[in-house]
C-alpha cells in the first residue's frame, strides 16, 4: 500500500501523478486542499476531461465500469472522481470497486474520496482493494496544540507572521475550525501588507465580521453592560449565529474569570491567572480584572449553572428557549 500525508502530497504529485488515489478523512480543508492538487495535476498530466460520480442512495454502480470502459474521444487520459458521503457503498457498491480495482485503466487518474471509516470498514475487501492499487492520502485535523504552528506555517506562505500572542488569539477564536481558520488568514492577506502583523491588527480582522460578534457579547456580560448585551444577542440571533458556539464562547470567559476570581482568593497574581487562562489581549486582560473586583463567587457559581442549563437547551436536552436563555446567562453576572 502506497500512503502519503497531506502535507507532502504537493510533493508527491510533482514527481509523477498515480492512477489511484483515495482521500480518507473528515477535515473538510485539507481534504479539499488534497482533491485540489490531485486534479491539478491530473489535468497537467492530459486529463483533459473529468467525469464525478456520488454514490448516493440509489447509485446505479454500472456507471463506474462504464466510465473506465469509455475512453474519452477527446482526451487521451480522463479523471474519474468517485464521491461516497458515507462512507458505506454496500453490497453492490462493494463488488464494483473490487472488480473497478482488478481492471483499473492506468491510463486515466482516478479520485475516490471518503470520510474516516472505522477500523472495521477499513478491513473490508473493498477498501483494501483500494489501497492494494492505489495512493491513500489519510486527512486528519490538526490538533489544537498544533494550531498556531500550522496557522504560521500558512501566514508564512503569503508574507506574513504573527506573536505567539495573536496567534492564540486566532486558534481561540476559529474554535479550531480550520476552514474559518483558512478564511481568517486569507483575510490578513487581503487586509494587511507582507510582514509581522500586531494583536490589535489580528484582532481587530477577526472581529470585523458579524458571526463573530459573539466576542463583544463576551465583553458586555464581563463588564456587566446589560444593554449592549441584549443589543448583541438580538443581533446575533437575527444573523443565525449558532447558539451552541455562543454557548461555548461565554463558557470559555467564565472558566477564565473563573481562574481569575481563584487566584485573588488564593493571593496569587492575577496576571499569572490570566497568562494560564490563556487570556490574551490587554483590553480583555483589563475586562477579567476589573470583573474579579466587581463579580463574587456566588454570581460566578451560578452564571456558571446557567451556562450548563445553556448547553443542554442547546442540544435539544433541555427546557427552554435557547435565546431566552442565553439572554439570562449574557445578565448573569450582576
Amino acid at each position: 500500500m502506497a500512503q502519503v500525508r497531506a502535507d507532502a502530497l504537493e510533493a508527491a504529485l510533482v514527481k509523477g501523478v498515480a492512477p489511484l488515489y483515495i482521500v480518507h478523512g473528515d477535515e473538510p480543508l485539507l481534504a479539499l486542499e488534497a482533491q485540489d492538487a490531485i486534479r491539478r495535476h491530473a489535468r497537467a498530466a492530459g486529463c483533459s476531461e473529468r467525469e464525478v460520480y456520488s454514490a448516493e442512495r440509489g447509485f446505479d454502480w454500472s456507471a463506474l465500469a462504464h466510465a473506465a470502459a469509455g475512453m474519452s474521444l477527446f482526451a487521451d487520459r480522463k479523471l474519474i472522481e468517485l464521491r461516497i458521503p458515507t462512507g458505506k457503498p454496500g453490497t453492490d457498491g462493494a463488488a464494483a470497486i473490487i472488480a473497478y480495482c482488478e481492471h483499473l485503466v492506468t491510463e486515466n487518474v482516478t479520485l475516490v474520496s471518503l470520510p474516516r471509516l472505522g477500523r472495521t470498514d477499513q478491513s473490508a475487501a473493498w477498501f483494501q482493494a483500494l489501497v492494494g492499487c492505489g495512493v491513500l492520502v489519510d486527512i486528519f485535523p490538526v490538533d489544537l496544540v498544533r494550531l498556531p504552528q500550522w496557522i504560521a506555517g500558512r501566514l508564512h506562505k503569503q508574507g506574513q507572521s504573527a506573536s505567539p500572542e495573536a496567534l492564540a488569539f486566532l486558534v481561540e477564536a476559529v474554535e479550531g475550525n480550520m476552514l474559518a481558520a483558512h478564511q481568517e488568514i486569507q483575510k490578513l492577506g487581503l487586509l494587511h501588507p507582507r510582514g509581522q502583523l500586531d494583536f490589535a491588527a489580528v484582532r481587530d480582522a477577526v472581529l470585523d465580521v458579524s458571526r463573530h460578534d459573539v466576542f463583544q457579547l463576551a465583553e458586555a456580560m464581563v463588564a456587566g453592560d446589560h444593554a449592549r448585551a441584549l443589543r448583541v444577542i438580538d443581533s446575533l440571533r437575527g444573523e443565525g449565529e449558532a447558539p451552541a458556539r455562543i454557548v461555548w464562547v461565554l463558557g470559555e470567559e467564565l472558566h477564565a474569570l473563573g481562574m481569575v476570581l481563584e487566584a485573588s482568593r488564593s493571593g496569587r497574581s492575577a496576571n499569572d491567572a490570566l497568562r494560564e487562562a490563556r487570556v490574551y489581549g490587554q483590553s480583555r486582560q483589563q475586562a477579567l480584572t476589573r470583573a474579579m473586583r466587581r463579580v463574587t463567587q456566588e454570581s460566578h457559581a451560578a452564571a456558571l449553572r446557567r451556562a450548563a442549563h445553556c448547553e443542554r437547551v442547546a442540544k435539544g436536552v433541555g427546557d427552554g428557549d435557547i435565546w431566552q436563555e442565553l439572554s439570562l446567562l449574557a445578565l448573569a453576572l450582576d
